[in-house]
């Protein structure tokens, strides 16, 4: 479905001759990331752009079973003829963080972790102790595949085209992009899920599930829970339209 700009919608533009896909948070659910890039490259075959770009707006990891299969997904099969940016989530920093300090187990397991770690072979139980949480933490590393870590260390906050600011979890109002924290960027819900200000841009973003994708003047949220509800968003921007692929 095509939604076309009227005064309850944002009125940001794609870059000329460009169509960009923005993809929602896929929480370990390599099946409906594998049927929405089928979805995506059965409309950039027919779409006049000679320009297509994919943004992945975070969470690959954690609550679904396949996250290893995620990243491998992304690291490895890139659609053809598709540019490709894969934002960080607040979920491949709990990872991340996981890897360099342990004693964040029991936190990260609470927030879908173990669900990452069965997905390396790591069938994990109750964690005692700072002896074992540290184990975990050196097992997973020597399992995680250096592309997946590679990947993981190197991915951006966030992306820019045209009118539209794509992020994980939101912005700080009134803050300028260069002033955002990494913290707001990964993390920020209701300061900026309540805000009316004018951003200058319409944010892309997800890490708030909600049952269908949230439209607002300034923003809009395509995280629909795929761990969950089985379904995985994509928003389609090019010109002043934009709509909706899903899984």
């Amino acid at each position: 479905m095509t939604f076309w700009p009227d005064a309850d919608t944002p009125r940001a533009r794609a870059p000329d001759d460009t169509r960009v896909y923005a993809v929602g948070d896929v929480h370990g659910r390599a099946d409906l990331l594998d049927r929405l890039h089928d979805e995506i490259r059965r409309d950039a075959a027919s779409a006049p752009e000679s320009r297509k770009i994919i943004v992945y707006l975070g969470d690959y990891v954690d609550r679904g079973p396949d996250s290893a299969a995620v990243l491998s997904m992304l690291t490895e099969r890139p659609l053809d003829g598709i540019e490709r940016v894969c934002l960080k989530g607040n979920h491949e920093d709990f990872l991340l963080r996981f890897l360099d300090d342990p004693g964040i187990c029991d936190l990260w397991l609470m927030n879908g972790g173990r669900a990452t770690l069965r997905s390396y072979g790591l069938p994990v139980g109750k964690v005692g102790g700072d002896q074992a949480a540290a184990a975990l933490s050196a097992e997973l590393r020597a399992r995680l595949p250096d592309a997946h870590l590679q990947f993981l260390k190197c991915l951006p906050l966030s992306h820019q085209a045209g009118g539209y600011l794509f992020v994980h979890a939101g912005i700080r109002p009134g803050v300028e992009l260069p002033r955002q924290t990494a913290e707001d960027l990964l993390w920020i819900r209701d300061p900026f899920l309540e805000s009316a200000y004018d951003h200058g841009c319409v944010v892309v973003h997800g890490h708030t599930p909600v049952e269908a994708p949230d439209v607002r003047f300034n923003r809009i949220n395509i995280d629909t829970g795929a761990a969950w509800s089985g379904c995985l968003t994509a928003l389609v921007m090019h010109a002043d339209q934009w709509s909706f692929l899903r899984s």
